[in-house]
This record gives structure tokens, C-alpha cells and sequence, in this order.
């Protein structure tokens, strides 16, 4: 494919998508925000495009012409722990045979970005979205991993967790340093009066070993909202600049050859006072802000929605109304768990 081919076809995603992005923006942030964040995210992914491998270039054009091969009742998922199936990435190669064998082409590999160390949710307390957990290899080990994937018709499944970072990650460390720009990326009080009110109508996640929804942070001198443990920091999505960095973390990971990013804790993003703080509109619109960058980028990475919500309610998590067709690709059947 030569290269007025792939800028042709990606002023044609452009043209195609970017209007969901703007539209999205519009519905999130207040202008002048909106017109700010859209030239951001355009000059990312204009970026992302030019460093993403031709390979994947080339797997984008194919994936356009079949738009519901994952509905496809030939697929064939499998999911596993990393040091369970394989004992490292690396390990992976040694059972491609073993998985085509099996008929498999969605595999997905449990929690694989760096959590932090001790207690971590069973990995889903990240600390490091560039990285890998140390024991089971690096980035250099994904990307072959994908490719060897790819090869046998196989797409790789990864984590990635949007409502909350571990209170080690690097944005958290900055906000206890006292940096305001990072400490903005967080829902922090200095005293208890919203925790409170919030908490008159938010159900606990955990409420056996993580009651409440709040956390008094000493370094910070303030509560934090931490949904699901105290180690677990909701992030702010009010704020512009987490949108923009999720936005870089998915086509990094995209450019990293991973085809569907499940879209973990996705119901919470969105804090509204005297709801239950879970799918609230712009939780959707955000959605469809960062699968409308990664359609214009790498529209061979698709969307799964982790949303354990009634079945009545996850119709909105594949798009209804006006984000029919503009969200995620896949999602959770939470009384069935598949």
C-alpha cells in the first residue's frame, strides 16, 4: 500500500468519524473546552496514524469490509491468565498451536498492564498503563505476541480499566505532591459534606471489605473517591485532560497490535448528585469520543463495554438513540457472564 493510499484512507476515516468526535465533545464539555479538546485529539491522532505499523494498516482495511466479524458465529473466544496459560508472554507462542487447534480467534488474556504491588484487585489496579507486569514480560513482548496472534487469524483481547487508577500510578503520586494539574484528574474533598451527600444515593460496590465510596487520603488532606477500594482512585472525567490522555493510551495500545480493548468499570465514569453515579449519559458520549478517534486511527481495534448492569439496560452500552452504531462493538451479558 503505498503512502498516498494510507493518508487517503485516512482523510476518508477522518471524514467519516471525526464528526461523532466533535458532536461528542459538544455533548461532554462546555465550549470554549470542546473546540480546545478537538484540536488536541486531532493533532494525537494524526500522530498515532503516522507512527502506526503498516501491518496494521493493512489489517484496518480489512477489518472495514467486514464490519460484524465479531458478531460472526464462527468466532471462537478463550480467556486466560497469562501465568496460568503460558507462564509469561513469551510463553504464549508455544501454545498457538494448542489455541488454533481449538478453533480459537478472540483470546483474551487477563488483567496485563502493570498493576500496583500487593493487593490490586486481581490486576485491575493499574499503575503503569505503558508497561506490562514485570513477571510476565514487556511491551516489546505484546507487540510479538499480537503479531504471532495475527498470524493465526487470532485477535487479542486486553484490559483497560477507564473509572479509576491505582493511588500508585504516577498521575495520583503527583496530585499527593501537590501538583494541581494531576490532583484535578481525581474527585477530592476537604471535608465530608459532598462525600455525604453523594453517598445518600450510591450503592457500595464492595461493601464487605471497601464500604462507602470515599477515602480520607492524609498526603492529600482530602476524601477521594474511591468506588470500588482504597487503593483505587475514580478519576475525573469532567476534566479534559484525563479524556486526552485515555485517548493516547488507547492507540497506543492499538499501535500495539491489541484488537479489542474491554472497557472496564465503563458505567461509572460520569458523577451525577442524587444518582447512582452509573450510566449517565455522558458516559455514552464519552464513548463515542474515543471509539471515534480510534476508528479515524486504527479502526481494527474495536470496543467491548463492561457494564454489570440488567439486561434491560446494557442495550445502551452497544448504542441507542443517538449514539446508535457510535459506541462499543461488544458487550457483557451480565446474567449469562459472557
Amino acid at each position: 500500500m503505498s503512502a498516498e493510499d494510507v493518508a487517503a484512507q485516512f482523510e476518508a476515516r477522518f471524514r467519516r468519524w471525526w464528526p461523532d468526535v466533535v458532536s461528542g465533545l459538544r455533548e461532554v464539555y462546555d465550549e470554549p473546552a470542546a473546540a480546545t479538546l478537538a484540536v488536541r485529539l486531532e493533532a494525537l491522532a494524526r500522530a498515532a496514524h503516522a507512527r502506526r505499523p503498516q501491518e496494521l494498516r493493512a489489517l484496518d482495511y480489512e477489518r472495514l469490509l467486514l464490519p460484524d466479524r465479531l458478531a460472526n458465529e464462527s468466532m471462537v473466544g478463550y480467556a486466560a491468565y497469562t501465568e496460568r496459560f503460558a507462564g509469561t508472554l513469551a510463553g504464549i507462542h508455544g501454545r498457538l498451536d494448542y489455541l488454533a487447534e481449538l478453533g480459537v480467534t478472540y483470546l483474551h488474556l487477563m488483567p496485563l498492564l502493570r498493576p500496583r504491588e500487593g493487593d490490586n484487585d486481581g490486576g485491575y489496579a493499574v499503575a503503569d498503563y505503558g508497561s506490562i507486569r514485570p513477571d510476565l514480560g514487556t511491551m516489546d513482548d505484546l507487540c510479538e505476541v499480537t503479531a504471532a496472534l495475527r498470524g493465526r487469524g487470532i485477535s487479542l483481547v486486553l484490559d483497560l480499566v477507564l473509572n479509576h487508577v491505582a493511588r500508585e500510578h504516577d498521575w495520583a503520586q503527583r496530585a499527593r505532591a501537590g501538583e494541581a494539574r494531576y490532583r484535578a484528574y481525581f474527585h477530592t474533598y476537604p471535608d465530608r459534606e459532598l462525600p455525604d451527600a453523594y453517598e445518600a444515593t450510591l450503592p457500595e460496590v464492595f461493601p464487605d471489605f471497601a464500604p462507602g465510596n470515599f477515602t480520607w487520603d492524609p498526603e492529600l488532606a482530602a476524601w477521594v473517591w474511591t468506588t470500588f477500594n482504597t487503593f483505587q482512585w475514580d478519576l475525573n472525567w469532567a476534566n479534559p485532560d484525563v479524556l486526552v490522555e485515555f485517548a493516547q493510551i488507547i492507540l497506543d495500545l492499538a499501535n500495539a497490535g491489541v484488537e479489542v480493548l474491554r472497557l472496564d468499570a465503563i458505567a461509572f465514569l460520569w458523577k451525577r448528585m442524587g444518582t447512582d453515579c452509573q450510566g449517565q449519559p455522558e458516559v455514552h458520549s464519552l464513548t463515542q469520543i474515543l471509539r471515534g478517534v480510534t476508528r479515524i486511527v486504527a479502526p481494527a481495534t474495536a470496543f467491548k463495554a463492561e457494564a454489570i448492569v440488567a439486561p434491560e439496560k446494557l442495550m445502551a452500552y452497544l448504542g441507542q438513540g443517538r449514539w446508535a452504531g457510535k459506541v462499543s462493538e461488544l458487550a457483557y451479558h451480565n446474567s449469562l457472564m459472557v
